[in-house]
């Protein structure tokens, strides 16, 4: 059965609200800034073509998991009947899960490259595409009574994560633009990050070893290697262990930064920017693919987490979803096709009421094409 479904609005449309939710959560986000920007929405029609196996089964990335109940329940309105399990239990179980052949596909904060690709290959005998559907920020997040707006520049940032900076009112922090007039306490500070392997991990030290040169030397990959602190499980994990203790500093997705914690603004030398969906947007105008012109779409951040754009949020994530690009059983591929396609369009429409920020029209059209092109 083929419905056509109208494509909607899923231009980035930048309001308070437009922030990466995270794992397990209904949040309702509360980044600085309330510019607003929009970009061209996507026009036409999607074709879904309804049926196959059901339920799918799927795992991994939990900060894509109120997105995946989204799209589940636009897909059940499009294709009746036709449901998705989906296990947040993180990035790095779900590449495992998918590249066992446990799962129909996976769910991943950052792109399979290298020796997972390869895995992924010989599990689905065809190439793995990495599919983007959410973009957003990650926030450098804090609770420290009496500082309600701080500015960190990569450096200092780096150094806070590896230990170079263990207080407070350390110098180099009272001297980053728009923290002269700060009162810093003389505590410590007690670094929280994520003790799973997780791809919000990967691209925060990914942002830090492309923004802070020289400083962060740690490397990136799904565990975190700065070497201090303490670890604490998920998203829900991170957040809570900061709230709890005044002093405390995480990464952590976009939405998670409210309730008693605290976004910093980051300044990439051109002064602190807030997060917000507008600079989101303003970052997400040089990305480009790590194999450009394929089907396989995943997002080479590098020039963004490295770049001073004036009022550019630049320490972003994306969720991919890890699929065969050729399904070895017709009636799986017949239903990932039919899912993708409406969390494409359909799906994206509610992501901003969640506190998402929806997948550019123009990255859209890739998108498509890509699911198109599975077989």
């Amino acid at each position: 059965m083929k419905i056509m479904r109208p494509v909607g609005a899923v231009g980035i449309v930048a309001s308070a609200a437009l922030v990466l939710a995270a794992c397990g959560s209904d949040p309702a986000a509360s980044p600085s800034g309330s510019n607003s920007a929009a970009v061209p929405a996507a026009s036409g029609s999607a074709q879904v073509d309804c049926g196959g196996k059901s339920p799918l089964s799927a795992e991994g990335s939990s900060a894509q998991k109120n997105a995946i109940d989204i799209f589940t329940l636009q897909y059940g309105k499009s294709c009746s009947g036709q449901k998705v399990n989906y296990n947040p239990s993180g990035s790095g179980a779900g590449v495992k899960q998918f590249n066992a052949n446990q799962i129909d596909f996976g769910g991943s904060d950052s792109p399979v490259t290298g020796a997972d690709a390869e895995a992924a290959a010989k599990r689905c005998a065809s190439p793995a595409w990495n599919i983007p559907m959410v973009v957003g920020p990650v926030a450098v997040a804090y609770k420290l009574t009496g500082v309600d707006k701080l500015t960190l520049t990569a450096a200092v940032t780096a150094k806070i994560f590896n230990g170079g900076i263990k207080n407070w009112n350390d110098p180099a922090i009272k001297a980053v633009k728009g923290n002269e007039s700060l009162t810093l306490p003389d505590k410590p500070i007690q670094v929280v990050s994520r003790s799973d392997e997780s791809g919000t991990t990967d691209n925060f030290q990914k942002y830090l070893t492309a923004a802070a040169k020289g400083v962060w030397t740690q490397g990136a990959g799904k565990k975190f290697a700065g070497g201090v602190g303490n670890g604490a499980q998920g998203s829900n994990g991170v957040a809570n262990a900061v709230k709890s203790a005044d002093g405390a500093v995480t990464y952590v997705e976009g939405a998670f930064a409210k309730d008693g914690l605290t976004a910093a603004q980051i300044d990439s030398g051109s002064g602190g920017v807030a997060l917000s969906a507008e600079n989101v947007a303003k970052s997400l105008d040089s990305a480009k693919f790590l194999k450009d012109g394929t089907n396989d779409l995943a997002l080479d951040l590098n020039a963004i987490y490295a770049s001073n754009t004036p009022g550019a949020y630049p320490l972003l994530l994306t969720t991919y979803e890890i699929v065969c690009s050729k399904y070895a059983d017709p009636n799986t591929s017949k239903a990932v096709k039919a899912f993708l396609n409406v969390a494409a369009t359909d799906g994206q429409k509610p992501l901003a009421d969640k506190g998402y920020v929806p997948i550019p029209s123009s990255l859209q059209e890739k998108v498509l094409a890509a699911v198109k092109a599975i077989t």
